[in-house]
């Protein structure tokens, strides 16, 4: 990882830098910039305990961020996390900060007894199925994903 790195839980303080860095991953996958909204979301996860976010930083510039949303297996009675977002700003790629963000994402979750971290990519997205794996995550090879919309308002 490149040593000026530096990887760490974030905390409100860091809702701006947090927002611009959420605002070009939404972009990254097709929606329009929002800087208002992708702030105000971020402020409602802090404000009612919704999700973890970590921030990796070069030289004090945001380069990337990954975010967690708390879960339970009523089966195995215990803690899960999914990692929902994951995000590395194209200038600062390839320097092992998505790497760093996995790893610290593991390490709270083991932190807190979860049973488990669970995530999602694009079928063709190959470099991160890559990475993935190179970090002992596993395909689920047991279960269907399925998802039902709901219409909004």
């Amino acid at each position: 990882m490149d040593t000026r790195a530096i990887i760490r839980q974030a905390h409100v303080s860091d809702l701006n830098a947090l927002a611009s860095l959420f605002d070009d991953y939404r972009q990254f996958y097709g929606c329009p910039s929002d800087l208002a909204a992708a702030h105000d979301f971020l402020l409602a996860r802090f404000d009612h305990g919704e999700s973890v976010l970590f921030i990796a930083t070069v030289d004090g510039a945001p380069a990337g961020f990954a975010q967690l949303y708390p879960g339970f297996s009523s089966v195995s009675l215990a803690r899960t996390f999914v990692l929902n977002d994951l995000f590395v700003s194209t200038e600062y790629r390839r320097r092992g900060l998505a790497s760093g963000l996995l790893t610290a994402a593991t390490r709270y979750a083991e932190s807190l007894g979860a049973l488990r971290l669970t995530l999602s990519t694009a079928i063709d997205n190959a470099t991160a199925q890559a990475l993935y794996a190179s970090q002992g995550w596993k395909r689920d090879e047991q279960f269907y994903v399925y998802h039902r919309a709901i219409a909004r308002g």
